[in-house]
């Protein structure tokens, strides 16, 4: 179902019920602004979701309500898990979809990162 990164944020989305602790997560990572966990249906070798403890639909949302201590908190999250996970220096992609055009499936804001492998062409073509 796409989502329409405009509306309010749902507080029953399942990135909402993980960070509640209701439905069960790996985690790879977690501070005051972040919790990383693997995706449950990876797309690359390594597959981690970054996602801001705050209500946020989308990048959007996020820009414009965070303040600057919470953005700084999750970019750093963002950048400490790639790290932890070694991808660095191999190289690794990060992703944001937003809204329907850009594939958004939860209505919460997560950060892909992908790695462990050649990634190819940014899109499909």
């Amino acid at each position: 179902m796409p989502i329409d990164p405009t509306q309010p944020y749902d507080d029953n989305n399942i990135f909402a019920k993980i960070l509640r602790g209701e439905i069960p997560s790996t985690k790879v990572y977690e501070d005051e602004w972040a919790f990383a966990f693997e995706d449950i249906n990876p797309q690359a070798e390594v597959h981690t979701l970054v996602i801001p403890k705050g209500r946020y639909v989308s990048w959007d949302d996020f820009s414009e309500k965070a303040g600057a201590e919470e953005i700084a908190g999750f970019i750093r999250a963002v950048g400490k898990v790639a790290r932890d996970k070694g991808l660095v220096e191999p190289g690794y992609r990060m992703m944001a979809n937003i809204g329907a055009h850009g594939g958004q499936e939860v209505p919460h804001l997560h950060v892909h990162i992908f790695g462990g492998q050649f990634l190819g062409p940014m899109i499909a073509r």
